[in-house]
């Protein structure tokens, strides 16, 4: 999966270097030799703090300007990327992601920052959020930063194409299973349409919120700023 979305990426003209941020958990070894195999760059970090993680590998690498994607989105888009980039270095802002608010499908998310900014949030977030998620830090703080959005018309935000649960991968296989063999390089409007010709296919991972993940870390930061668990944490 993670080699399919690679290849996806390396599609986008504005993409100086991809760099695979892991941890350095040995569960993670094997991404190493893929990245190996695949002759892309490799970082290793903490396994819990993704933020000090992705802002030790912005460094190793001198970037002054970082896209970034999560390891979970198999269907990413390189023309979406380069949207969200351009408009982030014409706008001149700190921060540009095109989900906040989201119009795009969950899965096709792309944040870009400052270096400098990102460094800012490395050295100042202490809830477990802020060093878990990498950006809440930055987009909390609207007077401070400044922050741009990318959005789409129509909205399809309500489409999960992202991959948390054995359902979602259960989707994205039958997705490229369905356009794989006639376009190697279909693109998003491609998977619109193939979803708009087959809505059965929304069945396979339907229910599932979006951004779970962040909800459960705000149980977490609960906890860190009280010391006690809010009583609906599991």
């Amino acid at each position: 999966m993670l080699s399919r979305q690679i290849d996806r990426i390396g599609r986008a003209k504005s993409l100086d270097r991809i760099v695979v941020a892991t941890s350095t958990a040995l569960d993670d070894d094997p991404i190493e030799t893929l990245c190996g195999h695949m002759k892309i760059d490799c970082f290793r970090g903490e396994l819990d703090d993704v933020l000090g993680r992705v802002d030790s590998c912005a460094a190793a690498f001198d970037s002054d300007q970082i896209v970034r994607l999560t390891g979970d989105c198999p269907l990413a888009d390189p023309d979406v990327i380069d949207r969200v980039v351009r408009d982030h270095i014409e706008g001149g802002a700190d921060y540009t992601s095109n989900v906040r608010p989201p119009t795009w499908p969950d899965g096709l998310d792309v944040e870009v920052m400052r270096r400098d900014i990102l460094r800012i949030a490395a050295v100042e977030a202490r809830l477990p959020s802020e060093r878990e998620h990498v950006t809440p830090f930055i987009v909390n703080r609207g007077e401070r930063f400044t922050l741009l959005n990318v959005e789409t018309t129509p909205d399809r935000s309500d489409l999960r194409l992202t991959v948390d649960e054995p359902r979602d991968f259960e989707l994205v296989t039958r997705i490229y299973e369905e356009l794989l063999p006639t376009k190697p390089d279909f693109n998003i409007v491609d998977v619109f349409v193939l979803l708009d010709q087959k809505p059965q296919l929304l069945d396979i991972n339907a229910g599932i919120s979006r951004n779970e993940g962040a909800q459960r870390s705000q149980c977490q930061d609960a906890e860190f700023l009280t010391g006690e668990k809010p009583n609906n944490a599991s």
